[in-house]
């Protein structure tokens, strides 16, 4: 039980790599915020496999709370609200991203504001909300972003997803320095191809499944049980000489890819 006695809030935790992630921290002691921005019933369902993974031994407790963390707003109000649920907050894991797929001359200013919206600005304020209460609690914590191995390689019709996680990489670097005398560490994780609901159609299209596996040195997807132990790591008191670092989860695909 690692993290017995925190508090964790995920963002987009109502499914795929988020709900594993909300459940692995439960499993090591932490009461958990579930993060959903329109599926609630994800959200409970999530909540029910957080209070079942601490087992008889060790309660934990859920909270649901939804908010778009497109929405500053919003996001600033999580964090109030988990605050005021659980008294503290001590790890905040911005798991919350969208991507939109287009030809760069075709990328809408809506498409391009919804992405950088979700994965860069949400991620910004949340954390600036997260880190406004640990200073006035004077207590340490962590930030876990959810990056992408794109933050690092090219993806063709995905600019300006590649662009906000590239610069999430850089935002993650640069508080890692400005609040390190806090105690606040902050680091990346960054999945490659993540068995998840999101990448249904290419599970069931063979021949691209096939030509994506062949980029990958492992020989197989990522499950998003890899992502969570990478996160449950990161949260835990065995990290706390790690900040400013990316870790990648991506069975090897950033340095053999190609690009068919």
């Amino acid at each position: 039980m690692k993290l017995s006695g925190k508090v964790a809030l995920v963002t987009g935790s109502s499914q795929g790599i988020g709900q594993a992630i909300a459940i692995r921290l439960a499993q090591e002691g932490a009461d958990v915020v579930i993060n959903y921005r329109s599926h609630p019933e994800g959200a409970e369902e999530t909540l029910s496999k957080v209070k079942a993974a601490g087992g008889q031994c060790h309660m934990v407790e859920g909270f649901t709370i939804q908010a778009d963390t497109g929405m500053v707003q919003d996001v600033q109000r999580m964090v109030a609200d988990s605050v005021e649920h659980f008294g503290k907050l001590d790890i905040l894991v911005n798991n919350a991203g969208i991507e939109k797929s287009a030809d760069f001359w075709d990328v809408t200013e809506a498409d391009y504001d919804a992405v950088m919206n979700v994965n860069l600005k949400g991620v910004f304020f949340a954390t600036q909300a997260l880190v406004k209460h640990l200073r006035e609690t004077q207590q340490p914590g962590k930030v876990i972003n959810i990056s992408s191995v794109h933050e690092e390689l090219p993806f063709p019709h995905f600019s300006a997803y590649c662009a906000s996680k590239g610069g999430l990489k850089m935002l993650t670097r640069n508080l890692s320095v400005e609040l390190a005398p806090w105690g606040i560490t902050v680091n990346n994780v960054a999945p490659g191809a993540i068995e998840t609901p999101i990448n249904t159609k290419l599970l069931n299209d063979s021949e691209k499944l096939g030509a994506l596996l062949k980029n990958i040195p492992l020989g197989r997807l990522g499950k998003p049980s890899d992502v969570a132990s990478i996160v449950a790591f990161l949260a835990s008191a065995e990290s706390d000489y790690v900040t400013g670092t990316t870790f990648f989860v991506d069975g090897g695909l950033l340095w053999n890819y190609q690009e068919q």
